[in-house]
């Protein structure tokens, strides 16, 4: 079919119309090549030195038989050197040709290949897109695509390639394939998959690909073939485990991690979706279940993952015991999106936190309501701070024997613009829970201090004014200082400040002592608020430097008819007195109190028999009566 010229080297080559149709196969294969791989500049380069090759071989046959051996050598250098490998098949496939970058990416030699089909070296999965792709190439087109082959080592090879059909007269006479390896490239797109979905650690799926499941999730329920179907959303966090890294480590923690993962895993069906979201907190969703079985299937799931953190955990040589909290959202008219279903369970789970951890919790409107309270609240009692809407109150201090004033306790006030005058009771708790009691309690230790000097700069005689210190307050590591501050500031002597602590303040008996020591030499003086409630041991009481003990109100409400409380509150006084130590108390509302008190040797007392807490006014005008 094709002439031949002897170049009188050894071999011939192909002349006239044969070499005009190599020429053609190679330049368009080579051309395409050269787009795959080369930078713009050198593709321009490639294509247009083929080009001319071609041109010259078509136009001038005087010129191709004086030049064949130049662009013969080229041709032939790019076929064997090229990066790419380079097949060429026949038109049913088999095997012609192959390059040596073909020999190596896939180990096999061109002797071992050549008169094989080229289908029995792609992997199963891919044959049959494959050959459907080959096919229309066999009709004319070029085709590029993603296959994969066996390697002679028997691993697969990931190539990204481009079939070009070589024409002869009417038909397609070959099939040149350039093919890339890219599994390297696709390990690395996997590899960063994975990091972008999957926790590192637990190799369970991070929140990004949980929400992404479930969101999916959520649409197969749409349709009247999903009918009925249900979904429940699960948070869970380990109870107490910043204890845990704290005690043992972080390395222990997330050996704990592991475990807990590989437990909850042994709960889930075929249709729930496990998740570790941040830190301690896992995710899951559970789907499929039926209007029919109502909430049974999420109350089994919760019990189930209650069950198997109660067998005991080990950590090297610990053994330990855990529990967790769960909050769960279900699929609702209200709550359909994925993410009102994970604000739901959050806010479940937040509610199960309250309620002391160990139990599960299922999302209802009301959650969504006290939540949207607390943010307004927390809100106005920032305005509050800024705004100078709170304000003091003073409840008088009696000492029984003399019936004289001995002492102020400063009550912080709320003077809400719409709601009136607001008392402690409702939103001090929330303070604490949000952190804004730190801010109000520097303001009534402040206020506090500077009212009892304008007092005396006034010409009354004020007693000593005690102010409450939060928990948070007295764990600061600067409260003394900040107390002599306000001291400097006011100009107020520290005899006349009182500091009440709550018992919970001495749990860290150390810290304590070493704080209230600090206290003691400004010359304020301590007073242990609520004793009773708290969890003192009375062997470290002797210990602390405080000047008086505080008998709380629930105690002396019941003295007259419980006697218990009775017991309680004459052993308190008791107490004091072989400590040397004052003991004032709180809530007495009637005679019948105050001479039980009296009898037992109670020094001071406090509440509405006397005095109820009392404005500013309302206090000079007592104070006027003190005057001489």
């Amino acid at each position: 079919m094709f002439r031949t010229k002897d170049t009188g080297r050894g071999h011939r080559l192909l002349t006239g119309r044969g070499y005009k149709w190599f020429v053609s196969v190679l330049a368009a294969g080579s051309l395409l090549l050269s787009l795959f791989l080369a930078p713009p500049l050198l593709s321009i380069v490639w294509g247009a030195t083929l080009l001319a090759v071609l041109l010259r071989g078509i136009h001038s046959t005087e010129t191709l038989e004086d030049h064949i051996e130049k662009p013969y050598s080229l041709l032939d250098a790019f076929y064997q050197h090229s990066p790419s490998a380079v097949t060429i098949l026949d038109a049913d496939g088999t095997i012609r040709r192959m390059n040596a970058s073909g020999e190596q990416i896939t180990g096999y030699t061109e002797g071992e290949v050549q008169g094989t089909p080229a289908a029995d070296y792609l992997v199963p999965d891919g044959k049959q897109k494959t050959k459907g792709l080959f096919e229309e190439v066999v009709k004319g087109s070029t085709r590029s695509f993603r296959s994969a082959v066996i390697h002679k080592n028997g691993y697969h090879v990931d190539l990204e390639s481009t079939a070009v059909p070589i024409r002869s007269g009417s038909h397609i006479a070959e099939i040149v394939i350039i093919s890339n390896d890219t599994s390297s490239a696709r390990r690395s797109e996997e590899q960063i998959r994975h990091m972008a979905y999957y926790d590192d650690m637990t190799g369970l799926p991070n929140r990004r690909l949980f929400i992404r499941q479930l969101e999916a999730s959520l649409n197969s329920l749409t349709g009247s073939a999903a009918a009925g179907k249900r979904l429940a959303v699960f948070f869970i966090d380990i109870d107490r485990f910043k204890m845990i890294n704290d005690g043992f480590g972080h390395d222990y923690g997330d050996m704990l991690l592991l475990q807990v993962a590989e437990r909850f895993i042994r709960c889930l069906s075929e249709e729930d979706f496990l998740a570790r979201t941040e830190g301690d907190e896992f995710a899951l969703f559970c789907a499929g279940y039926t209007d029919e079985k109502g909430t049974d299937r999420v109350r089994e799931l919760a019990e189930s993952l209650f069950r198997v953190l109660l067998e005991p955990f080990t950590l090297g040589q610990y053994q330990l015991h855990i529990t967790a909290s769960i909050g769960i959202s279900l699929v609702s008219e209200e709550e359909s999106s994925a993410e009102e279903l994970m604000k739901g369970a959050d806010m479940a789970l937040t509610r199960a936190k309250e309620k002391g951890g160990s139990n599960y919790q299922l999302f209802n409107s009301q959650m969504k309501s006290a939540s949207l309270e607390k943010l307004t609240l927390e809100q106005e009692l920032r305005r509050a701070l800024s705004r100078s809407e709170l304000l003091l109150h003073y409840q008088p201090q009696m000492d029984i024997e003399t019936q004289r004033i001995v002492g102020f306790e400063a009550l912080v006030r709320w003077k809400h613009p719409e709601r009136g005058l607001v008392p402690p009771g409702q939103f001090i708790p929330f303070a604490e829970e949000c952190g804004l009691i730190v801010p109000i309690g520097e303001w009534v230790l402040s206020e506090a201090c500077r009212q009892n000097k304008e007092w005396q700069d006034a010409g009354y005689e004020p007693p000593p004014v005690s102010v409450n210190l939060s928990t948070r307050q007295f764990l600061q590591h600067n409260l003394t200082g900040r107390v002599a501050e306000v001291l400097q500031q006011t100009g107020l002597a520290p005899s006349q400040l009182e500091l009440e602590i709550t018992e919970s303040c001495t749990m860290e008996v150390e810290y304590a002592t070493e704080q209230m020591l600090e206290l003691k030499q400004l010359g304020v003086k301590i007073s242990i608020d609520d004793f009773g409630t708290g969890y003192s041991s009375l062997s470290y009481l002797k210990k602390f430097p405080i000047d008086k003990l505080k008998i709380d109100q629930s105690f002396v409400r019941d003295i007259m008819t419980d006697p218990n409380d009775a017991a309680i509150v004459a052993s308190i006084i008791a107490m004091t007195g072989h400590l040397s130590l004052k003991v004032i108390a709180e809530g007495v509302e009637t005679e019948e109190q105050l001479q039980f008190l009296h009898r037992n040797q109670c020094d001071e007392i406090q509440g509405y028999y006397f005095s109820p807490p009392l404005s500013i006014d309302k206090v000079e005008q007592l104070l006027k009566g003190r005057l001489p």
